[in-house]
């Protein structure tokens, strides 16, 4: 039993560690400006601080806890099975593999739903939230649809998997696993987007030609300009450039050309072409695929001590490692997400020389979401993909000095 714990910790701790020397190897060597150390207070007022302190930390915890409470469920199913997990006579486990699926997804999002209605609550009360109760819950039964729905074919797929090939579906499903993160990188914005969110491609005019042409000077290949009603859910303001190949596309958020000026939504044009021109999201794909394989040998196994039997009664265990290992893997993987977020906004600031007006952008859009811009180094190690505020005023701060990558 020693033994068996001892070999599940190791592959863990091997996960994590190959993971940490991918993010070194696909590292920016190039092309991110180093920031000037700035002080929050010279750009907020201690009102607005300490607004911020007060959402973001209990959201934090708050979020902390619906991870916990996914896990102590996935472990209460591991170590008291329902009878459904361990009658193994069933002479179709595979349409019994999709049910337990189907029905661990909706467990697993129902049981946190209280702390998820308290951090939506909160957000209302600061205003970050618009949509209405209803349309979260008609959001909320849809979201909890497609994820039973995706659970199905993944428990489907695992369980044949784990009959088929005991000692090695791991090795099979790493390549499923890297093959979905291709399709849904490539459909997600043409097919799941379109099911929560109205687009409308954006009219004739100086933004269409702008933002065009930025593409055009980023050497960025985009199929079309749309506009997001991102408004109807919340203030917060956003744009991206999502898809692959012929899937590729600029999104505007409708509050983001409401609420600002020109030539601040010039710059998040900028940065997220800055994401394509470095070919960002290949580069996380690559990362998938490198990481995966270590990952699901971990979660094997941990499988294989949990649930020896293996079948349909393995699917709580197999669950329980992905969950435990994902945000493991995530909080490496941030480190990362970080300095690329870093150099698209380095790239903004070569493509549109506006170190002012990403100054004025980013206190704009940081009171307007309630962000902290100084968290405290534990949040962002762990938790943040982005570089804090008071970091990317500092890098518009040293390129307005004359500083350059």
């Amino acid at each position: 039993m020693a033994r068996g714990a001892l070999r599940v910790a190791a592959a863990v701790i091997a996960a994590v560690v190959v993971a940490e020397l991918t993010v070194l190897v696909l590292w920016p060597r190039e092309g991110v400006l180093d920031p000037l150390p700035v002080s929050p207070e010279a750009y907020f007022t201690q009102a607005q601080l300490d607004r911020a302190e007060a959402y973001r930390t209990p959201q934090t915890w708050l979020s902390l806890g619906v991870l916990a409470v996914e896990i102590a469920v996935l472990a209460w199913l591991v170590a008291r099975p329902p009878a459904v997990l361990r009658d193994g006579r069933s002479p179709r486990p595979l349409v019994r593999a999709a049910a337990v699926g189907a029905g661990l997804s909706l467990l697993i999002a129902v049981a946190p739903l209280p702390l998820g209605v308290i951090l939506r609550a909160r957000a209302i009360d600061v205003g970050l939230v618009t949509q209405p109760w209803t349309g979260y819950a008609f959001d909320l039964v849809r979201s909890w649809a497609i994820g039973a729905a995706f659970a199905a074919i993944g428990a489907v797929a695992a369980v044949w998997l784990l009959r088929r090939a005991p000692r090695t579906w791991w090795l099979w499903g790493s390549g499923v696993v890297v093959a979905f993160g291709f399709i849904t990188v490539a459909l997600y914005p043409v097919v799941v987007d379109p099911l929560f969110n109205d687009f409308r491609r954006l009219e004739e005019g100086e933004l269409r030609r702008d933002t065009l042409e930025l593409a055009r000077r980023a050497d960025v290949q985009v199929g079309d300009v749309y506009v997001m009603d991102a408004s109807r859910r919340t203030t917060a303001a956003n744009a991206y450039v999502a898809g692959l190949g012929t899937t590729k596309r600029v999104v505007l958020y409708d509050n983001l050309l409401e609420g600002f000026p020109p030539d601040e939504v010039r710059l998040v044009v900028a940065h997220e072409l800055g994401h394509q021109f470095y070919s960002d999201l290949p580069r996380g794909l690559l990362f998938l695929a490198v990481v995966t394989p270590f990952g699901l040998f971990a979660a094997h196994l941990l499988v294989r001590r949990l649930a020896p039997r293996g079948g349909v009664g393995a699917l709580p265990a197999l669950a329980l490692a992905v969950v435990v290992l994902v945000p493991a893997i995530t909080w490496v993987s941030n480190q990362l997400s970080r300095e690329v977020e870093a150099r698209a906004d380095t790239f903004s600031l070569q493509l549109t020389d506006a170190p002012r007006p990403f100054v004025d952008f980013e206190r704009r859009i940081t009171l307007r979401n309630v962000g902290d811009p100084a968290p405290p180094g534990w949040r962002t190690f762990l938790l943040s993909t982005h570089p804090s505020t008071v970091d990317r005023i500092g890098t518009a701060e040293a390129w307005a000095a004359g500083r350059r990558p």
